[in-house]
């Protein structure tokens, strides 16, 4: 019997890392999950209901913290999934330093530092290297100004550096969902509405990467109309500054930000 293949879940703890792992399990993968807290990664290992989910407390914006986590990987890795992020909404004069470094640090320099680290493990294996990004790392949105930076980054470095692997055997595929029902939904509930934003389940976004990632996809984006926004985004841009640029100016969008800023 061959080992099952092996697979690194950043951000395992809670939401979309947490159903990647499930799937992983119901695939026949191996994971190893990545967070910060210990009882949360447990019950992560707990749902996904299997003896072959290995834990590791570690932080990866923190340079000492992926080398342990590419101690723990070993020479051979399958699947690299970079999910581990963060958030904070508001007009851009609203946030500090430390939300701006914070997302930057977590949502942009984590994922290439550590995909650098297993970049050998990855080759002997002839992996994957899975990057969850975002639909806001295409159209670019008010009042999100620095979370889709970051994601516009990891897009970038998707395509940099599947281009720059190339002939190696290591693939790279970027999965861009629309905003997930997470605890992080918190930080942008009251823009739900004004915004007119679709969320979708963890599971969902989960099933679908793992489609991705089964297929060799290069890339994947939610069924629905922000995939083809997302086409209107590229070729038209200027019909999508008029469209969301309404959208920011709107009333009851103006409310709702000032709703997050007294909450």
């Amino acid at each position: 019997m061959t080992d099952p293949k092996s697979v690194l879940i950043t951000g395992a703890g809670s939401g979309i890392g947490r159903d990647l792992t499930i799937e992983a399990v119901r695939l026949g993968y191996a994971p190893l999950i990545v967070g910060r807290t210990w009882s949360s990664l447990e019950e992560t290992a707990q749902m996904a209901g299997s003896d072959k989910v290995a834990i590791l407390t570690a932080d990866v914006t923190r340079p000492e913290d992926r080398r342990r986590i590419a101690e723990a990987v070993g020479g051979r890795l399958d699947v690299l999934i970079n999910n581990a992020g963060c958030l904070t909404v508001g007009p851009v004069g609203d946030l500090d330093d430390d939300a701006l470094e914070r997302m930057v640090r977590t949502n942009l320099l984590a994922p290439m530092a550590l995909t650098r680290e297993m970049l050998p493990a990855l080759r002997v294996a002839r992996g994957r290297i899975v990057n969850i990004g975002s639909v806001f790392g295409d159209i670019a949105y008010p009042y999100f100004a620095a979370y889709s930076a970051t994601k516009f980054g990891l897009r970038g470095f998707s395509d940099a550096i599947r281009r720059e692997l190339s002939g190696t055997g290591v693939g790279v595929t970027y999965v861009a969902p629309r905003a997930t029902r997470t605890a992080a939904e918190a930080e942008f509930g009251a823009l739900i509405e004004p915004l007119d934003m679709v969320l979708d389940s963890a599971e969902r976004v989960a099933t679908e990467a793992w489609e991705a990632i089964q297929a060799g996809r290069r890339e994947s984006f939610p069924r629905g109309k922000e995939r083809f926004f997302v086409k209107v985004q590229r070729l038209f841009p200027s019909l999508v500054d008029r469209s969301v640029g309404a959208q920011a100016r709107a009333e009851n969008t103006l409310q709702a930000i000032e709703t997050l800023r007294r909450a």
